[in-house]
């Protein structure tokens, strides 16, 4: 695939002695598909260069080849030094940063205790006994950590969510929050990957003045992929365009996006497309001008008001053709009357007059309403019939229900009268047994009285001796 160079040729290329980041021959492979076919470009310090192309042009791709996370082949060079041979630390260390669509933060710290922590990577290791008994080196380092985090989330704008979590942030803080970690390292050179994706129109409204503003307070190199065309035209100082893999073109962001084979590519179609939105507003603004010609209803106004004679016509033309009031209710109700008349007319000239076959034939229309008729009353009926069925078997079902209510009523009544019984039978059966026993035992201890008087008469008195 033939490369357009669309830069200014007087200008010409990148100084390699200015040039911070230096890719050739970048290529990636899978198997047997060429994701990044043989990418090369260079980039000057301090420059802001977009990246655009469709869907699979291999963008990703080609930002995880340059941070080492897949194998590639070809050269890659930050600030004069290779870093090919480097895994995706190495290049950390380097001073290479790079974001991801997704940002992967820790939800139960805050934004501060966040940054402070991607900015350990600045602190000599220190001892636990050093850590533990706050030694002097270890309080200046933890002061020089809290001067960072307090200019880092000015740089951000981040000072109303300093002491929030960051599982209650939005999606857009949360990718500034991001950023502000990726910054935390200090990089040459910045690989953004869609920062806009999934957040706000008004947070990405707010998102190219700052990366301007990053730009211009810490000096990073950045290379941003976006599908937001407003806001990667706001802030590219160049643009490299991909498909399948390859670089279609670079230049300055007019250019390339005016680019015919980039609109091809990216959208399928031509410039019209491109301007679709721009052309619908010019054609609002245009009206008329631009939209096919419209039948239009018009008001016949009668002919004393539409064309006034002598001397009430020259009145009337002076006060700007207005008639009086009266005049006009009056005229449009003459108007309104002719045109009724003028309907009914039309009307009675139109109506056929009955034909005799017509006249002949008239019988038939009552036959047939008779049998709608019949038809109706029968329904009627049956429907009639059907209420009373039905009513009737409401009413038999109730009956029944009754019945078998009253029944078990007179059950349980039964039942209860029949236990009230035996039990009074078997209380009474007990008091008899008591009284008969007592009787009993009344009876021999009478008895028993009477046979001890009766031995001791019979016995003779004893005599002393």
């Amino acid at each position: 695939m033939t490369v357009i160079d669309l830069r200014d040729t007087a200008a010409g290329g990148v100084d390699a002695r200015d040039a911070v980041l230096d890719v050739r021959g970048l290529t990636v492979r899978f198997g047997g598909v060429t994701a990044v076919d043989d990418v090369s470009f260079d980039l000057a310090r301090g420059s802001i260069l977009g990246v655009v192309g469709p869907n699979g042009a291999g963008k990703t791709t080609m930002f995880d080849a340059i941070s080492g996370f897949v194998p590639s082949s070809g050269r890659v060079a930050l600030d004069g030094r290779d870093i090919s041979s480097l895994g995706p630390e190495g290049r950390s260390r380097a001073r290479l940063g790079r974001s991801f669509q997704d940002a992967r933060l820790f939800p139960s710290l805050t934004v501060a205790e966040t940054l402070a922590v991607a900015l350990e990577r600045h602190i000599k290791a220190q001892d636990v006994v050093s850590t533990a008994l706050r030694l002097p080196w270890v309080a200046r380092a933890e002061k020089r950590i809290s001067r960072r985090v307090d200019e880092l989330i000015e740089l951000m704008g981040l000072g109303a969510f300093r002491d929030k979590f960051v599982s209650e942030l939005s999606t857009g803080s949360r990718r500034i929050v991001d950023l502000g970690v990726i910054l935390a390292h200090d990089p040459l050179v910045l690989l953004l990957d869609e920062p806009s994706s999934g957040i706000a129109q008004r947070e990405t409204e707010a998102l190219g003045p700052l990366l301007l503003r990053i730009r211009a307070e810490t000096g990073a190199t950045m290379i941003v992929i976006e599908h937001d065309m407003p806001l990667l035209i706001s802030v590219s100082d160049e643009m490299l365009a991909l498909e399948t893999g390859s670089v279609l073109a670079r230049g300055a962001p007019a250019d390339v996006l005016a680019d015919p084979r980039l609109v091809a590519a990216y959208l399928g179609s031509d410039l019209a497309v491109v301007n679709r939105s721009g052309a619908l507003v010019g054609a609002k603004a245009n009206g008329a001008d631009n939209a096919p010609a419209r039948r239009r209803r018009t008001r016949r106004l009668p002919v004393a008001d539409a064309r006034p004679e002598g001397a009430n016509g020259a009145t009337a033309t002076a006060n700007g053709g207005k008639a009086n009031g009266a005049t006009k209710r009056s005229a449009a109700a003459k108007t309104t009357t002719s045109r009724k008349g003028a309907a009914v007319e039309k009307a009675a000239v139109k109506e056929p007059a009955p034909s005799k076959k017509a006249a002949v034939k008239e019988p038939a229309p009552s036959k047939k309403a008779a049998a709608v008729k019949a038809a109706t009353s029968n329904k009627a009926a049956a429907v009639t019939k059907a209420v009373a069925k039905n009513a009737t078997s409401n009413k038999s079902a109730a009956v029944k229900k009754s019945a078998a209510v009253k029944k078990a009523t007179s059950n349980k009544a039964t039942v209860k009268k029949t236990a009230a019984t035996k039990k009074t039978a078997a209380t009474e059966k007990t008091a008899a047994t008591k009284k008969t026993a007592a009787t009993k035992k009344t009876a021999a201890t009478k008895e028993a009285g009477a046979n001890g008087k009766t031995g001791a008469a019979a016995s003779p008195p004893s005599r002393r001796s």
